[in-house]
């Protein structure tokens, strides 16, 4: 992180901002779509699919074009399906893919986040006396792994002990982006985690179950590693399949009452009854306030990797005072990684850590989502793209609110391909049959080509909520030709689309728009 990002925006800076927002430059160029003649109607296969599941086609959009590129690189976009496609829609985790994108163009794969440690003691034989302060810019990936490597450089400076406390400086977001406010009502689910500059492993509990290999009973464990925190198991190992094993277990975490400079012990309790036939499942919970978690895992870190506490750490948020010195920057994983996993596991946190982290670099701190939305609209007209209809509210598509057209969000894919990120960007993309979100989606027509030398690929982000289903990547088809695909279902009965979506796609694996062309 840069130290300018930190800084209070200066009128220069501002007038940087408005340039950077209304002067288009040629850098990026977008690509234009040539015209013709897009098919006007939905493909049989679909619209079969559609009625049999009660979707009205009014409910529906679709935009293919496909993308062309000469000898010479030029490239070219033809539109060949076009059905309600200039439609506002909701359009679920595949905002993911504006967020994504602009954050890798205008950051760069390699941009990594960092994670400052201050204190405001001394170390002395092996000691430090002191407080730890940690200061972060919203590392998106901060997960025991990281931790590992920072407790090792703190070790190397020749930290063998600490005495003091831990403090958190979370003054890189405003307020406003961390509070916990769902759309479902569901605050317990990991998807709904807010933003936070010190977020630890999502802040995310998670409980590995499993019969025993060596005797009837279950084995429970769990991850991060806490440093205060015990498993009470209960549970009855029952002779039964494995569906709907969630529903017969009892859950409750809860705090022990301990002297105050004992840190807080936890207590995980579980009961009720676990079926046989599961072999190894996770039971995922956000059950501990963020600054417990974080202290907790940070002790158990130091821990683990040979540190000791002279008494068991408090950790509470405040700022780093003018008078502390600097420990350390740690920096986090890289933005390439980061992507990859945004859009091949459609995390959520993730995805607005980097809207936020936009807004950061870009305009100071504290970061705010207006400020990312901000940066994102003259990332588009900078390169070219008018997209009015847009709404931004958090930059993951967890939201009731956020809306895109299918035709702007298929032209932000043609767009992607000339950018220097755009075979980055592709891989991140889940692969149908693969892994990420369409792991288990197209197999079956996808086992048709295995005989031809280049294979058909289906690279598709995947997007869901209730009464929403959407689909928008890129699929290489079995004469070679690349399109680019975007639909969106929004209606009551968009859970019932997943098939019309893979008949689309498949509809394109056969060269669908010409299929004379096929091979």
């Amino acid at each position: 992180m840069r130290a300018s990002s930190f800084s209070p925006l200066q009128p220069k800076a501002i007038l940087v901002l408005w340039t950077f927002l209304f002067i288009s430059t040629a850098a990026h160029p977008g690509q234009s779509i040539t015209s013709g003649a897009a098919l006007q109607q939905i493909p049989s296969a679909v619209a079969a699919s559609l009625e049999k599941n009660q979707i009205p086609k009014e409910a529906i959009s679709i935009s293919v074009v496909e993308i062309e590129q000469d000898r010479h690189g030029k490239m070219t976009a033809k539109p060949e399906l076009d059905w309600r496609s200039t439609q506002a829609m909701n359009p679920a985790s595949t905002m993911k893919l504006l967020t994504t994108l602009a954050g890798l163009d205008i950051l760069g794969p390699q941009y990594r986040w960092r994670t400052a440690l201050f204190t405001d003691g001394l170390i002395r034989q092996g000691t430090l006396k002191g407080n730890i302060y940690l200061q972060g810019t919203g590392d998106p990936k901060l997960i025991p792994e990281e931790f590992a490597k920072m407790m090792k450089a703190l070790q190397n400076l020749g930290i063998q002990k600490i005495d003091g406390h831990l403090i958190f400086d979370r003054s890189a977001y405003a307020p406003s982006v961390m509070e916990h406010n769902t759309i479902d009502g569901e605050s317990l689910r990991s998807y709904n985690v807010p933003p936070d500059p010190l977020l630890y492993a999502f802040r995310t509990l998670s409980f590995q179950l499993g019969k025993s290999r060596t005797a009837d009973f279950i084995d429970i464990n769990f991850s991060p590693p806490l440093s205060q925190l015990k498993v009470i198991n209960q549970m009855q190992l029952v002779d039964r399949a494995c569906e709907n094993w969630k529903s017969n277990i009892r859950f409750n975490l809860e705090a022990d009452s301990v002297a105050a400079n004992q840190g807080q012990l936890l207590t995980a309790q579980f009961s009720g009854s676990f079926p046989n036939g599961c072999k190894d499942v996770n039971y995922n919970v956000v059950a501990l306030d963020a600054n417990t978690f974080l202290t907790q895992g940070f002790a158990a870190a130091w821990e683990l990797s040979g540190g000791r506490w002279a008494q068991a750490p408090i950790g509470k948020s405040g700022t780093v005072p003018m008078s502390a010195r600097s420990l350390l920057q740690f920096e986090g994983i890289s933005l390439a990684d980061d992507v990859h996993d945004i859009n091949k596991y459609s995390n959520n946190v993730m995805a607005r850590q980097l809207l936020l982290t936009l807004a950061l670099e870009k305009m100071g701190k504290p970061a705010t989502t207006q400020n990312g939305q901000l940066v994102i609209q003259a990332w588009l007209k900078e390169s070219g793209l008018d997209f009015p209809e847009l709404v931004i509210e958090n930059g993951s598509g967890l939201s009731r609110n956020e809306a895109i057209s299918a035709e702007h969000l298929t032209q932000l894919l043609v767009t992607a391909r000339k950018l220097p990120a755009a075979g980055l960007f592709y891989q991140s993309l889940p692969a149908a049959g693969v892994d990420g979100t369409m792991k288990n989606r197209l197999i079956t027509q996808l086992r048709k080509f295995l005989h031809l030398k280049k294979k058909p690929e289906v690279r598709i982000k995947t997007g869901s909520l209730a009464d929403v289903r959407a689909i928008s990547g890129y699929v290489m088809t079995k004469s070679g030709k690349m399109y680019a695909v975007t639909s969106f279902i929004n209606h009551p009965n968009a859970w019932r689309g997943l098939e019309a979506h893979d008949q689309l796609l498949a509809w394109l694996l056969e060269d669908g728009p010409e299929p004379k062309l096929a091979r």
